[in-house]
């Protein structure tokens, strides 16, 4: 026996005191979004924690429980974001908190756990590696930073600058104005978009690490983001901007004053957020001097059984995506978050 007892009731102040002592943490593996995920979605939450025989925490496992007739049942750690998964100090309780997961996934009658690590994975698990969050290194001094881009890069952001455009950070009050960016994007990406409250919720939990940064031309916001400092590592893992304003480049804007900003919060890292290697997205991030870390997606499932396909490059979704691109924005912002909130 691993002498390790796996409870789902530890007070949220335990949890993350836990959280905060690992090295490897994500902001995803604090107790605030499991509160998140199940206020915006109604998502049950499984939040595993492995105690030692001192009555310490070692380890632990947040879990969300999706199901739909679509997509059937399943359970992801985490789910909406680029990762979370197992976070323990030793095989051991590794070996505790996936045993009791897999017991929670005959007892919910789940097909799956999904188990979303970030630059290393669990040996002997099912993997996909079909993803990469790029992570951009930060000096200390902006001008560095800026020193180090290539000049196409920096004659972008002086175009956005001679252009007029102007950036802000902020928290709530700029809501509306990146979800209309956010929400016309998806739509033309032929993405469900996720409610407005998800992000209210995440701003509202979260409000001393996670603000808005926003581009202006001529006061309307062309293109806007959700930033979200954990330690030294600020992550964007929500932007969009307005197609129309291209040729203005509002997104190197974007990314170019929140660097310098994370840069003024004294983080280390800029994480761009998922890509998939060598297409559009990723070369974008990749000018900046992000690098690739892999992404592992790892499962417990049944022995013989596939892994699961739930992506859009999946062809069978590929009809859906079409007609999305072609509904009116209001419609998608009216109908999309009941369809996002089963796509994990």
């Amino acid at each position: 026996m691993s002498g390790y007892r796996v409870t789902q009731e530890i007070d949220p102040s335990r949890w993350d005191a836990y959280v905060d002592s690992m090295p490897a943490a994500t902001s995803y593996h604090l107790s605030a979004w499991g509160k998140i995920i199940g206020e915006s979605f109604g998502h049950r939450t499984h939040y595993l924690a492995a105690v030692d025989q001192k009555g310490e925490v070692a380890g632990v496992l947040p879990l969300v429980h999706m199901k739909s007739a679509l997509f059937g049942s399943f359970l992801v750690s985490v789910p909406f974001v680029n990762y979370g998964g197992l976070l323990c100090r030793d095989s051991g309780c590794e070996q505790a908190l996936l045993r009791e997961a897999d017991v929670l996934r005959r007892s919910c009658g789940a097909a799956h756990v999904e188990l979303r690590h970030l630059g290393c994975g669990i040996e002997g698990l099912p993997s996909r590696e079909h993803k990469v969050t790029m992570m951009l290194a930060l000096s200390e001094d902006p001008d560095v930073q800026w020193a180090n881009f290539n000049a196409k890069l920096r004659n972008q952001i002086r175009k956005a600058q001679k252009s007029g455009l102007s950036f802000q950070t902020g928290g709530v009050e700029l809501l509306d104005d990146f979800y209309d960016v956010f929400a016309r994007n998806m739509r033309d990406l032929g993405t469900p978009v996720y409610g407005k409250e998800f992000f209210g919720n995440v701003l509202g939990s979260l409000p001393e690490t996670t603000r808005i940064a926003a581009v202006q031309s001529e006061g309307k916001v062309i293109a806007a983001g959700i930033l979200s400092r954990y330690k030294k590592s600020m992550e964007m893992p929500w932007a969009s901007s307005i197609a129309e304003y291209k040729t203005l480049c509002p997104n190197n804007l974007l990314y170019w004053e929140s660097i310098r900003f994370a840069i003024g919060q004294g983080c280390a890292s800029f994480d761009f957020g998922r890509s998939t290697p060598n297409e559009g997205t990723y070369n974008f991030k990749k000018q900046w001097g992000a690098e690739p870390v892999q992404l592992y997606w790892q499962y417990l499932l049944e022995k013989g059984k596939a892994l699961p396909e739930l992506n859009p490059k999946n062809p069978k979704f590929q009809a859906a995506i079409s007609i999305w691109k072609r509904l009116p924005v209001g419609l998608t912002r009216l109908i999309g978050p009941a369809i996002v909130r089963n796509i994990p």
